[in-house]
């Protein structure tokens, strides 16, 4: 068996090269499930294993709050990579609530790479905020809490079997059950929606979709970015027209190969275009256009990378990302994909939709491209709108609906 594999893995690596190779074995053990698929000593992969986590297996005794604990929140999250944008809102709001007056704890269940609760609590404050909470691992660290949030499919079935809280909650940033075909984790990723918890959803999209599907009652908070990071900076080269692509092929709600083809009907009637795609590493696709793959791109990068470009494609299959009001504060225009799902932000007057098809979307940039007054009006009309956007006011509305929650009754003791 281990040599059918070995020969599978050569024949794998001579079509797809290695970095292709790579996003193969993450798209199929990691993203494809997570914690990633248990082995056992023979080498199968262990069904019962890999999902012992669904078991309900109460943990957690109850106990007495006292008056500082009434404002104590546990956040149950999965193992933390640098870069992702759904940790990134977690952190945020974590440090926005702190402000608030909330002590927070941050407990990492399921896989994870770090050794420690204190080295995940330092690459926390290092790549994304400077959270106070303290960081640790594994369900057995979950102290009791007034309020205990899941943030991820696999963290609901942790949080719905801790006992130590009196209010479980659910941070949903997007509908999970699409990261699957429509097999066993889409079916166990539905039914967290349905395990009575209060939700809190990343924009109004989430908060129509659980509600009329799974009956589940939630509080929306919107998208804002960071306005002390990007805003628009000089061009230096205001001569060659270029056309930013969020690539991400690892991701699939985010379009890869859409995007590709659309960007290869720009390049065929507008040769003269360039093209930066970041993201991830692009260099195992034949991309027969001129183009700068700029893969992972540091943050405080980012501002300058976008006032380079003059339109940016970003396509969302799912809930939207946070690039587009990023790009529209760096004077960006956004072309994306029409959809529930992106227009509960996006609208014809801060971005140009289309059908999610390769010549729909490829007409939509071509036409900003070539008419020069609209996509200028457009890039004002689009920086307005983002500015009027705020973190504060979004995390606001969140820990307006944690006051609320524990103002509605006396906690005394957790049961």
């Amino acid at each position: 068996m281990l040599k059918r594999k070995f020969h599978t893995l050569k024949r794998l690596h001579a079509k797809l090269g290695l970095r292709g190779l790579l996003i193969h074995l993450w798209n199929r053990f990691i993203l494809r499930r997570h914690p990633a698929a248990s082995f056992t000593t023979q080498g199968c992969i262990d069904v019962f294993k890999s999902y012992d986590f669904l078991s309900f297996q109460a943990f957690g005794a109850s106990t007495s709050l006292d008056a500082q604990e009434m404002r104590t929140i546990n956040w149950v999250i999965p193992d933390v990579g640098i870069g992702g944008g759904g940790h990134l809102n977690i952190f945020r709001l974590v440090v926005q609530l702190e402000q608030r007056g909330y002590l927070c704890r941050i407990i990492i269940v399921g896989y994870t790479h770090f050794n420690s609760g204190e080295e995940a609590r330092e690459s926390i404050r290092k790549h994304f905020f400077p959270i106070d909470a303290e960081v640790s691992i594994g369900e057995p660290s979950l102290k009791p809490a007034a309020i205990t949030v899941a943030t991820s499919w696999i963290t609901a079935y942790a949080v719905r079997n801790f006992q130590g809280t009196h209010h479980r909650c659910y941070f949903v940033q997007d509908y999970e059950p699409y990261f699957y075909a429509h097999g066993s984790d889409y079916c166990l990723a539905e039914a967290t929606y349905r395990m009575g918890f209060h939700g809190i959803t990343a924009g109004g999209w989430l908060a129509e979709k659980l509600a009329s599907l799974h009956g589940m009652k939630t509080v929306t908070m919107g998208f804002s970015y960071d306005h002390g990071l990007y805003r628009p900076l000089p061009r230096r080269d205001p001569e060659i027209r270029r056309v930013f692509f969020y690539a991400r092929p690892v991701t699939y709600r985010r379009g890869f190969e859409l995007g590709l083809l659309a960007l290869d009907l720009v390049a065929q009637k507008m040769p003269e275009v360039s093209f930066i795609l970041a993201g991830w590493d692009a260099s195992s696709y034949h991309i027969p256009f001129h183009h700068l793959n700029a893969g992972n791109v540091a943050v405080k990068d980012l501002p300058d990378l976008y006032s380079q470009c003059d339109v940016a494609l970003v396509l969302s299959l799912t809930n939207l990302s946070l690039l587009p009001l990023e790009l529209m504060a760096c004077g960006c225009p956004v072309v994306s994909n029409r959809g529930e799902n992106t227009e509960w932000l996006l609208s014809e007057d801060n971005a140009v939709l289309a059908d999610a098809t390769p010549e729909a979307l490829g007409d939509a940039l071509i036409s900003l491209l070539q008419d020069e007054n609209r996509r200028l009006r457009l890039a004002e009309a689009s920086m307005r709108f983002a500015t009027n956007t705020s973190w504060d006011e979004e995390a606001g509305k969140v820990a307006g609906f944690f006051d609320e929650l524990l103002s509605s009754q006396s906690i005394e003791k957790i049961a």
